[in-house]
């Protein structure tokens, strides 16, 4: 072979060593990295291109894709959009997908490794790949209760099943449109989303599991009581203090018994039953009993109700907390949900779950089942214990002194004739020259119908008038006396 043969033989050799390498790299090293580049304009096409599962509720289908006749292939939609926003969240060819559009993305585009068989099936028999329905807990019925019952007021609901974590209800307000961000028209989009960012009442947070978190007031008091009766040294029917005012350890700092600056002691003599103390919501008798018990047990306590615990429903939800290093004047103010308490409603309503089922906690749930185009079922809910943040005897002694604040206490407005109600309310100071938050955390239960509910009102003042009636209005919708 001659000289020039030689060379030409050189550069074809090296030229297919550069095509193979580059070829090599964009496709298997680099591709991750391509796919993301928002500038992919076939990895969008190919993205919104794809038939996506609906997610339904009681049967019917609140997020679905139809045909859209654009190079995106398919438009999301949502009816009724604003009242599951929040859990919902929003599929947008411009900001992405949150919600359960982002938690199940995999899942609603068919691509989840647990679908892998069925698209080999789709692609054997020639048909178009679809994603899987995604089945919620939530119960039609009670969500709008919820909603109506809020009626845009800025706070949430939370309903549970006690003894599944059923996520039944679950509505965060004011609330948001995501037809608007799920829109082709992508001008549209932008103002909508500049808008919805710029409301300073924050319709795009979910306050059900995140947010800012709440201080908890005297709905509070039920962790408290709890550690009370599982540190064994009190039951329902211990004599505790409760003078009219009580100043804090080394402090000048006095507390009142009650709101609105009033010293009425909480029984004769300045003492009460600890029933009789949760049933008046007695401030000075909570902020001494939490100091007697100790900052280790609350803590512990708490914790085995989930405080402090990551959860994914599959929803991230945001950790609630109590202050830790807590001197005794700390532990008192913490102990009627102040200081530094931040909880979730979600939280909340666990916490209510535990005592009407016997004491055991059960990890909450949204999804209640998976399946296929062809009704295959991928995965149901299968239910799960979280813990037992108290033995079956103090969780009864719990659900009579919860029955008590609402048969003559401040829950009333929560009573339903004909169903075991129990509960406590609350109302949360949260910072000065603000109206206070209102709460009602509670269960009802009758035959074998449960469910626990928590409620917060946002600057709703008292809890046994803004939040307890709102909870009445969730548990009418679920039970049937």
């Amino acid at each position: 072979m001659n000289k020039p043969l030689r060379h030409v033989w050189l550069v074809v050799g090296v030229l297919f060593v550069l095509l193979f390498t580059s070829t090599t790299y964009f496709q298997v090293i680099a591709q991750s990295r391509l796919n993301a580049n928002g500038q992919n304009l076939r990895t969008t096409y190919n993205e919104y291109g794809r038939h996506r599962g609906p997610i339904v509720v009681d049967g019917e289908a609140i997020a679905n894709s139809t045909a859209s006749g654009d190079t995106y292939g398919y438009l999301r939609g949502y009816d009724p959009g604003a009242m599951y926003a929040p859990v919902t969240g929003y599929y947008s060819v411009v900001y992405g997908f949150s919600g359960i559009e982002r938690s199940l993305n995999d899942t609603l585009s068919g691509e989840a490794d647990a679908l892998f068989y069925h698209r080999i099936s789709d692609i054997l028999s020639g048909k178009q790949g679809r994603g899987a329905t995604v089945e919620l807990t939530l119960d039609a019925k009670a969500q709008e209760a919820a909603w109506d019952a809020l009626d845009g007021r800025r706070g949430s609901v939370v309903a549970l099943d006690p003894e599944t974590g059923a996520v039944l209800a679950m509505v965060s307000a004011p609330s948001y449109d995501p037809n608007q961000l799920a829109s082709h028209d992508t001008a549209a989009v932008q103002e909508a989303w500049s808008q919805l960012n710029d409301d300073p009442d924050r319709p795009m947070t979910n306050r059900a599991i995140g947010g800012d978190l709440y201080p908890p007031g005297s709905a509070f008091k039920l962790v408290v009581a709890s550690a009370a009766l599982e540190s064994g040294d009190y039951t329902a029917d211990s004599v505790i203090p409760g003078p009219g005012t009580y100043t804090l350890p080394n402090s000048s700092s006095v507390m009142n018994n009650f709101s609105a600056g009033r010293t009425d002691p909480c029984g004769p003599d300045d003492e009460s039953t600890l029933a009789e103390a949760l049933r008046q919501s007695c401030n000075t008798s909570f902020a001494q009993l939490g100091v007697a018990v100790g900052e280790d047990q609350l803590a512990t306590t708490a914790e085995e109700f989930g405080f402090g615990q990551r959860l994914e429903i599959p929803l991230s939800v945001t950790p609630s907390s109590i202050g830790t290093d807590l001197d005794d004047a700390q532990l008192a103010t913490t102990s009627i949900g102040q200081y530094e308490d931040r909880v979730t409603p979600l939280q909340m309503a666990m916490v209510a779950g535990t005592f009407a089922n016997d004491g055991v906690i059960m990890e909450p749930q949204l999804v209640q089942a998976v399946r296929t185009s062809d009704l295959s079922t991928v995965a149901e809910l299968s239910p799960k214990e979280l813990g037992q943040p108290l033995s079956a005897s103090n969780a009864s002694q719990m659900r009579q002194m919860m029955v008590g604040v609402v048969e003559d206490g401040t829950g009333t407005a929560a009573a339903i004739d004909g169903v075991e109600v129990g509960g406590k309310t609350g109302t949360a100071e949260w910072g000065e020259d603000r109206a206070a938050h209102s709460w009602y955390v509670g269960y009802g239960q009758v035959d074998d119908q449960k469910i626990a509910v928590a409620v917060v009102v946002e600057e709703g003042g008292y809890g046994s008038r803004t939040a307890a009636p709102i909870a009445r209005d969730v548990m009418e919708a679920l039970i049937n006396p």
